[in-house]
């Protein structure tokens, strides 16, 4: 027993010794543009302050829009346990008539937002919103902090439908109006 304290102390002072004595390096002249972060976007120019009239529901959308139409599209940000691509102003929006599991009563799931009671209806009902800048290039800012949004945040989305080869729909997104 007592050579299992010392083992045990001993392990703890050399963790704390590890931990404490690392010691943080600066960048040299050459690296010091990795201490200057991306400007930050303003997120205030993507963000619509009306509610857009004409929304159609994510499900509507991918009937019936075509290759470069002109659409409002209405959803609520989920689809997946991570439906946002890190570090850009993209993320997957669903149709509103799926059920995400909080709108269950007593489901404890963790990720309500990955709508995984309704996997069967998921594939039509989905649609990735891709925030873009004048020039059509998709915004390199987090869309969390740029349209300051969240999982299961309702948005209205105006913008231009972009279809793939497999039918999946993208809406290249100039304005977005997120719903209290």
């Amino acid at each position: 027993m007592k050579m299992y304290a010392v083992h045990v102390t001993c392990s703890a002072l050399v963790g704390l010794l590890i931990g404490c004595s690392q010691e943080t390096s600066t960048p040299a002249a050459s690296d010091q543009s990795n201490l200057n972060p991306a400007p930050a976007v303003d997120g205030s120019k993507f963000l619509l302050t009306a509610e857009p009239e004409g929304a159609s529901d994510v499900i509507k959308v991918r009937e019936d829009a075509s290759d470069g139409d002109d659409v409002v599209i209405a959803g609520r940000i989920g689809g997946s346990k991570n439906p946002w691509i890190d570090g850009r102003a993209a993320f997957s929006i669903v149709d509103a008539s799926l059920k995400a599991c909080s709108d269950i009563p007593g489901d404890q799931c963790p990720k309500p937002w990955d709508y995984c009671c309704e996997t069967t209806k998921l594939p039509n009902a989905v649609a990735l919103i891709k925030v873009v800048d004048e020039g059509g290039d998709l915004v390199k800012a987090d869309a969390r902090e740029l349209l300051e949004v969240k999982e299961l945040s309702a948005v209205i989305v105006k913008g231009k439908a972009k279809r793939d080869d497999a039918g999946n729909l993208t809406v290249l997104a100039s304005g977005v109006y997120v719903k209290k």
